[in-house]
């Protein structure tokens, strides 16, 4: 258990505390808690965490407030962990530093798969020169993207797009994220222009565009690049 990543979860429920203390510690992952906004700032600067989960309704502080103040230093992933289920709240979330976003009551299978991509793509941030998925592989170096072996001819911003969601695995991302980061900050309203973009890659690295494998939509809120 020396090398188990450690899970810092700050929530006032003592239920959900409980739930998480024993699905964490039997998927091997070390598991600390702290029950309110003051006590989970100094936890996570005093000894770090390899991951937060978060949730918003704290009894000292709004969890929105404290997720922009440890993003201001914390550069480990974040999950939240909600009754909130407001779509401008998840938006919120998101754009304030979250890597991901679940709502109360959740399955913890998914909580898991989503601590797991989490995980996993911080531990990507300088990613290898050629990422193999599947049948796709993407060679980051040379900008050459193949699909069964051939090479697929995207335009410079299908290409820029899919680098993102592929250097962003596991995480959501929102409408307004990636338009800001491929188009700019002019086109973060564009959202029929993204989805076009997406309909567009889909068509080129799925083998059935209509029910994506990779690209997966989150209604309402942004895209998530899955690979499990």
């Amino acid at each position: 258990m020396m090398n188990s990543p450690t899970i810092l979860v700050i929530d006032d429920e003592s239920q959900i505390r409980k739930l998480l203390e024993i699905t964490l510690d039997s998927n091997g992952y070390k598991t600390v808690f702290a029950s309110n906004a003051k006590e989970g700032i100094l936890m996570s600067a005093n000894h770090p965490p390899d991951l937060i989960v978060l949730d918003l309704g704290l009894p000292d502080d709004d969890g929105q407030n404290v997720l922009v103040q440890l993003r201001e230093w914390f550069v480990n992933p974040i999950i939240i962990l909600s009754v909130k289920s407001a779509e401008s709240e998840i938006v919120k979330a998101l754009d304030n530093g979250a890597n991901d976003y679940l709502t109360k009551p959740f399955r913890t299978q998914e909580l898991l798969a989503r601590i797991r991509a989490a995980l996993r793509n911080q531990s990507m941030v300088t990613p290898e020169p050629i990422v193999t998925i599947d049948a796709i592989q993407i060679d980051f170096s040379a900008r050459i993207v193949k699909v069964n072996s051939e090479i697929i001819k995207l335009t410079a911003t299908e290409y820029t797009l899919l680098s993102l969601l592929v250097k962003n695995e596991g995480r959501v991302l929102t409408h307004q994220h990636i338009l800001k980061e491929v188009w700019g900050p002019s086109y973060i309203d564009q959202t029929q222009y993204l989805r076009v973009f997406i309909a567009q890659l889909r068509k080129k690295i799925e083998s059935d565009p209509n029910r994506p494998k990779y690209i997966l939509t989150e209604s309402g809120i942004g895209y998530r690049f899955n690979i499990s």
